[in-house]
């Protein structure tokens, strides 16, 4: 198969889909793959690393999308990416299409084969190639929160971990997954005053079970949300449903009783956000304030620390790219019951339901598709 890795070109996006490494396993198995010039040079991958390994520099994205049976990405492609795609051309990135009814569209008129990062499962019921991303974004999240705290970023002034004397700052996770336990473990490594609400009790139990009496484990209720949000210094919003949009779990009338300067970050916010005020921001504008809280939703979070975030996701994701290049889509799909969880677009048609539901569009399971 020849394997094509374009260069990202979503705002402030430096991963990039293959390192070195995993092109190297590649080629060992007598796949080609080729490069867009400069994919990889802003984290350390420059174009002579991949031609080490026996790939090929190209110069344009159009050469690569041209050429390929399959395109590796990081991000959603952008509407020009997605007009480049032919029909079954396979399509293996992040897609987020639940919010994003133009991507979907156009995936769907290309007649392409596009099966996403996020909806792909494990046998043990989690998400291995949203995982990796997902506890670089809940470490990431603690960070930008304590940032923007500082009153020269419009926040109330707070120290995350307070000093002798002096409270800490309370910090609210919503979701007790990936995102949300690795957010629990950097903001209580930091000192926090740490509640995490969950509406799972199994899940609320491991988490205690894993950090004691250094968090407060809170069931899920619109009540609770609203009771331990409006006294936040710092709220993480961490909920997931897969392939689905986010549930809306703060709402606006709730941020004129928190204290000016708050602060609200949206790790969901690919998947449409879990604050009613969210909207998309960038790395380059990340913040804005609405009712005096501020609001960071940054939407390739992992984005900020690109080498870490795209050596962890091609750890994850070799063993999926090998699969599909050795057996081709519909034979990998067919073998792997978890892979086939992560087509979402199928030669035109929807083959997520969660997705299909979101988009309030006809569902084709996917069995039908490559069967």
């Amino acid at each position: 198969m020849l394997i094509g890795v374009p260069k990202e070109i979503k705002n402030n996006e430096y991963r990039v889909g293959l390192v070195p490494d995993s092109v190297r396993e590649l080629v060992s198995q007598r796949h080609d793959v080729i490069v867009q010039r400069g994919a990889g040079s802003a984290i350390g991958f420059d174009d002579a690393a991949y031609q080490h390994v026996g790939a090929s520099i190209v110069d344009t994205v159009d050469e690569v999308f041209n050429s390929a049976d399959m395109i590796v990405k990081v991000k959603e492609p952008q509407p020009q990416e997605c007009r480049m795609l032919r029909k079954e051309q396979v399509l293996f990135t992040y897609l987020h299409l639940a919010p994003d009814p133009e991507q979907a569209s156009l995936l769907q008129a290309s007649g392409c084969v596009a099966i996403a990062y996020e909806t792909v499962t494990s046998p043990r019921g989690g998400l291995p190639l949203l995982s990796p991303m997902s506890e670089v974004a809940g470490r990431m999240a603690i960070q930008a929160g304590a940032t923007s705290l500082e009153i020269s970023q419009g926040g109330s002034g707070v120290l995350l971990g307070g000093v002798p004397g002096v409270a800490p700052a309370k910090v609210v996770v919503l979701g007790g997954g990936v995102v949300g336990t690795n957010a629990v473990r950097v903001a209580m490594g930091m000192g926090a005053d740490v509640v995490v609400i969950d509406r799972s009790i199994e899940r609320l139990y491991q988490l205690d079970l894993q950090f004691g009496s250094k968090i407060k484990t809170i069931y899920s209720t619109v009540a609770a949300v609203e009771q331990y949000v409006q006294a936040a210094d710092l709220v993480i919003g961490a909920v997931l449903v897969p392939g689905g949009s986010a549930p809306r779990l703060v709402r606006r009338d709730m941020l004129c009783h928190m204290r000016p300067g708050s602060v609200m970050v949206d790790v969901s916010i690919d998947q449409g956000g879990c604050f009613e005020t969210s909207r998309p921001t960038t790395h380059e504008n990340p913040t804005y304030v609405v009712d005096g809280v501020v609001h960071y939703c940054v939407a390739n979070m992992p984005g900020g620390v690109p080498r870490t975030s795209t050596v962890a996701l091609n750890n994850a994701r070799l063993p999926f790219v090998l699969a599909l290049a050795n057996l081709g889509y519909r034979q990998a799909l067919r073998q792997d019951v978890h892979l086939m969880a992560g087509l979402n677009v199928c030669r035109g048609f929807l083959t997520h339901p969660m997705v299909a539901a979101a988009l309030q569009k006809e569902y084709t399971p996917a069995e039908i598709m490559i069967a």
